[in-house]
């Protein structure tokens, strides 16, 4: 039910008021509504209130003793004043509010639409783009010392110290795969065809076939966070978990409380099939997963040989599994947040996403160093072709000249519970809705994440 008084300044319905031009200030009336009309009564003079209700005839009493048969009605009448103003999306206090309550230390301003892609590469000290062959080989040098240290840990630790040592052995294997990701970006040497032995040789015991991931991988840059294209952590298609129940509930665990082992799933899901790829990529998706099946067919026989299936689970299966921890988290964290937006081509700004897309992300150091910065993830969205080495010096360069525009942040448990609990379900309005929103009956994982994870940033 609306009625409107006859100075168009007020609206009365039920539960809300709205406005339409600022009102003269009235105190407020209660209502109520006889087969004849509506009965108001000002409290404050006990006098009529204004009668012109459009069609509806208004009686009004001079005291509240009628005993007439009336029905109260829950509506009020009150003065609209004028809305306040949204918050602009660069307004600074209203971004450290935003920021604090996702988990961030910065979210950044928008760029505006003006400034290019090449504008923020032309920024950047030429130094930055330089391949330096005796860090890349260092690097090889400090993954494989700190990976058999890792193993050597897992082989004296007790049992109750074995998941240190997984935890030190899976973030170390991670660096194996940075270097493989340097590689097919083409900062790791200046010899190409060595590039790509050691990327292979680099993911093998991992068993991520080298050049279906840098194919992938290389879409992944070009069209971030576009809609349909981009082929990492893409949201969920609401038209998809409501066609198929089985779906549904895969994507709310996947999506939910298995979000950072979701890597797994892209893994199998993009770099397997042969029919994904293009005709002239097929020879060389051949050979990387020809090199993968061979560590399957030697390397874990070898391992089941020397240490039994117990042995294969100890030294492979766990290390594995925390490097796709960190896979998982890595990306997730690095382009997805509920003010990020994923576009679609006709509206997407391939500055805006790499710059504004992006969060840069600090961890405990140790890990930053076992997995070569690869958290230091902005300056390589800028631009891929930049050594790993030299992404501080890119982001301190990026700081200085577009530091109002770029998301930080620090890892903690808040961030986490925004991603794994909020970035579901791709909506044009809000970037992101939760699952809870689109299938509350079914969204019992989702629940239990804000049960147990801490809001602590």
């Amino acid at each position: 039910m609306a009625s409107t008084i006859s100075d168009s300044s007020l609206f009365i319905f039920k539960g809300h008021t709205t406005t339409r031009t600022p009102p003269t200030p009235i105190h407020l009336v209660p209502f109520r509504a006889s087969a004849s009309g509506i009965s108001c009564i000002n409290f404050q003079f006990q006098k009529p209130c204004q009668k012109g209700f459009g069609n509806v005839p208004l009686h009004h009493d001079p005291w509240m003793g009628s005993r007439r048969k009336e029905k109260f009605l829950q509506h009020v009448v009150a003065p609209m004043a004028p809305s306040a103003p949204l918050p602009a999306a660069d307004d600074p206090e209203y971004l450290r509010k935003l920021a604090e309550s996702y988990g961030f230390q910065q979210i950044g301003e928008p760029l505006p639409d003006d400034v290019t892609l090449r504008d923020i590469i032309s920024s950047l000290p030429k130094k930055v783009f330089e391949i330096d062959e005796r860090k890349a080989w260092g690097s090889v040098l400090l993954s494989v010392t700190s990976y058999l240290l890792g193993l050597l840990m897992i082989a004296k630790a007790p049992w109750y110290l074995l998941p240190l040592a997984w935890a030190w052995t899976g973030t170390a294997v991670t660096g194996f795969f940075v270097i493989g990701h340097d590689c097919a970006h083409k900062s790791f040497s200046r010899n190409k065809l060595l590039e790509d032995i050691v990327g292979t040789l680099a993911f093998m015991p991992l068993i991520y076939p080298y050049e279906p991931w840098r194919f992938k991988h290389d879409q992944h840059h070009a069209k971030t966070n576009m809609l349909n294209e981009d082929t990492a952590w893409h949201p969920v298609w609401k038209e998809d978990i409501e066609a198929s129940p089985a779906l549904r509930k895969a994507m709310i665990f996947g999506y939910g409380p298995f979000r950072t082992f979701m890597s797994i799933a892209h893994w199998l899901l993009w770099h397997f099939d042969l029919k994904k790829f293009r005709q002239s990529e097929v020879n060389r998706v051949l050979i990387s997963l020809s090199a993968v099946f061979a560590f399957m067919i030697v390397g874990w026989p070898l391992i089941v040989y020397k240490a039994g299936i117990v042995g294969w689970v100890k030294f492979w299966l766990m290390p594995w599994l925390g490097y796709h921890f960190w896979m998982s988290t890595f990306t997730i964290v690095h382009h997805t947040a509920p003010h990020i937006p994923f576009k679609q081509s006709d509206k997407w700004n391939a500055a805006q996403a790499q710059l504004n897309g992006t969060v840069h992300c600090d961890y405990p150091r140790w890990i930053e160093i076992l997995c070569h910065d690869i958290n230091v993830h902005i300056p390589h969205h800028i631009s891929p072709r930049i050594p790993w080495y030299n992404l501080r010096a890119a982001q301190e360069s990026i700081d200085k000249n577009w530091g109002k525009y770029i998301n930080k942040a620090k890892w903690n448990w808040r961030l986490m519970r925004t991603i794994m609990t909020r970035c579901h379900v791709y909506d044009e309005d809000e970037n992101y809705i939760s699952f809870e929103k689109v299938s509350p009956q079914e969204s019992q994982p989702i629940a239990f994440l804000k049960r147990v994870m801490p809001d602590y940033a």
